[in-house]
């Protein structure tokens, strides 16, 4: 039992410490970070710009109630919600619109970049030499050649 025990182990060790594990890690980590900056970005900067153009207060606070026979509209979502009235929050959905594209253009041109840099850093390496010249006649011939094919002298 101990030997199949320590057997598991091991073999959730190296899984748990191989290099894709711990780089998957830290991306969920540093997405996780990103996706707060995101926000942030969107709430605080571009959504009072936004509510600013269109000129309400909170673009978030946008929404439809479905009303019922004798209700009557709310004035928030808050208020909706409290009396159980059903709402479509189209001001929250076009902000997680935003959010998104924000986040796959900043994911585009990371990758962009990085691509570039792979492609610029990672050169094929350079065929081996099979060929030189004949030193009296220049002429290509085998690198193992001995003698020139050409003017049959020694090499």
């Amino acid at each position: 039992m101990k030997k199949k025990l320590k057997g598991i182990l091991d073999g959730y060790r190296k899984f748990a410490f191989k290099g894709n594990v711990l780089d998957l890690a830290t991306g969920v980590i540093i997405g996780g970070a990103f996706g707060k900056i995101v926000s942030s970005v969107t709430v605080d900067i571009i959504m009072p710009l936004f509510s600013m153009i269109t000129g309400t207060s909170n673009i978030k606070e946008w929404f439809v109630p479905i009303l019922r026979n004798g209700q009557t509209a709310p004035e928030t979502i808050a208020k909706a919600v409290e009396a159980g009235i059903a709402t479509v929050n189209y001001g929250l959905f076009i902000s997680n619109i935003i959010d998104f594209l924000i986040i796959s253009t900043c994911i585009f041109v990371m990758i962009s970049i990085i691509t570039k840099a792979k492609d610029k850093f990672d050169k094929p390496a350079p065929a081996p030499k099979t060929a030189k010249n004949c030193t009296y006649c220049c002429s290509v011939i085998d690198l193992k050649a001995v003698k020139c094919p050409h003017c049959c002298s020694d090499l």
